[in-house]
């Protein structure tokens, strides 16, 4: 975690323990006043007390938003890019990532609705599979039920690697998992490329991007988006990446609080232009598992469509 964001973060829960203590005190201050049948006022209607009821109010209705509405409230993002890489053909895909499914789901029936309606042509996941191995049947059955008219491409994540190592996570989905490899894909006569490689292996983009001819559209998968300032000069065009969950908690005119990204909020979520190259940070459809709350709040769980065409 940088320093910026650990500053942030210290300063946003310091914030809402001292409402919350505050508000203790209130409380407290209120009933020990009619316990012992004072006369006057107890300050608990007092105009400073009333702005304190109200920041906790607030807070807790955003948790119960952030806990049970948002992270279950899927937006489909549209992304259209033109290219002059291409001449004919426009290519659809599909972006997921950091499902982080849990043994019961939440979204996972409704993604294999979305995505399929969608008719993309490529589907990717960029990494972040279960928060538990119990859960991988349903992972499995999500990613086995999304087709896609020409492929489907994947990479692990670091919680993959971290917490899930030397399982079969992609095995019996139709996934094909991009460490090192590069995919040619041909649409109405035009040809495209798409490579990636897994989050352990993030030196080995160099190699793998050598090898992609100059000249076609070229699509690259990568967990994070923290390669993005080492690849001046390579073939990538569009760069695919997922990670920071947009926060998962972000503020209103401030955006995501956390992202445990090496640029921090320099890349949070959404589309940057870098160079000759975009990036995309998909803000995930799960939560994190392990050590975070099952919340989002203001970073809705995505589902990403690019519409890649030739200039008008």
């Amino acid at each position: 975690m940088l320093i910026r964001e650990f500053v942030s973060l210290s300063i946003f829960l310091a914030f809402v323990l001292a409402v919350y203590i505050k508000e203790g005190q209130l409380i407290l201050k209120l009933i020990l006043h009619k316990l012992r049948r004072r006369e006057g006022a107890s300050g608990f209607l007092a105009k400073p007390a009333i702005a304190v009821h109200i920041l906790a109010a607030a807070g807790v209705i955003c948790f119960l938003y952030g806990l049970f509405i948002e992270p279950h409230w899927i937006d489909v993002k549209r992304v259209d890019i033109e290219t002059g890489k291409l001449s004919r053909a426009t290519l659809r895909i599909v972006q997921l990532s950091d499902l982080h499914t849990d043994p019961k789901g939440i979204n996972e029936k409704k993604i294999i609705g979305i995505v399929n309606a969608l008719k993309p042509d490529v589907i990717v996941f960029t990494g972040d599979t279960v928060n538990t191995p119990k859960a991988l049947p349903v992972f499995k059955n999500t990613l086995k039920s999304l087709k896609a008219n020409i492929g489907k491409y994947a990479v692990t994540g670091n919680y993959d690697y971290w917490f899930l190592r030397g399982l079969d996570l992609f095995g019996g989905t139709g996934f094909d998992v991009l460490d090192g490899s590069i995919e040619r894909i041909n649409k109405d006569g035009d040809t495209f490329f798409i490579s990636g490689v897994n989050f352990e292996h993030a030196a080995h983009w160099f190699p793998v991007l050598k090898n992609v001819p100059q000249g076609y559209y070229s699509i690259f998968l990568y967990h994070k988006p923290d390669l993005i300032e080492d690849m001046k000069g390579a073939n990538v065009d569009l760069y695919l990446a997922g990670h920071t969950h947009g926060g998962q908690v972000a503020l209103p005119f401030y955006g995501a609080i956390i992202t445990l990204s090496k640029y921090g909020k320099r890349y949070e979520a959404g589309e940057y232009k870098v160079g000759n190259t975009i990036l995309y940070v998909n803000r995930g459809m799960g939560t994190e598992g392990k050590f975070g709350l099952r919340i989002r709040f203001l970073v809705r769980p995505e589902i990403t469509v690019f519409d890649i065409k030739p200039l008008k």
